[in-house]
């Protein structure tokens, strides 16, 4: 069962706290789930990436997630395989590093209503 990679800041966090028409819609699907953040600790608290219903994953900015660097060093944290997982940003620059290491991801945009992601799951999904 493939693991499914949340993008935090501007996805599914915001100003406003947990997107809640997202986390129904990632509820809809019996896969796990990890959030995954540039954010260091006190970044989390800052901007609300704290009791989330998922596990979280950082590396602190060391790296970025534009930086392919830190997809291998998260697939390897959780012993995954990039065919293991699929990911959605709204970052088009973390997006691409996601794809260079072999993650199909799908680029999420906030105005964008849920049905492309959606599709996008139930598409790629074991």
């Amino acid at each position: 069962m493939k693991t499914i990679l949340v993008d935090a800041w501007n996805t599914f966090v915001t100003i406003n706290g947990i997107d809640r028409d997202l986390k129904e819609l990632l509820d809809a699907f019996p896969n796990p789930k990890i959030i995954l953040t540039n954010a260091n600790k006190q970044e989390c608290i800052t901007y609300g990436i704290v009791n989330m219903p998922y596990e979280v994953f950082s590396l602190e900015h060391n790296p970025n997630k534009t930086d392919k660097a830190y997809f291998l060093k998260m697939l390897n944290h959780f012993n995954l395989q990039p065919g293991d997982v699929l990911y959605f940003e709204h970052n088009e620059d973390a997006k691409n590093s996601a794809i260079s290491v072999g993650i199909k991801t799908y680029h999420y945009k906030k105005e964008d209503n849920l049905d492309g992601l959606d599709t996008f799951l139930r598409n790629n999904l074991d």
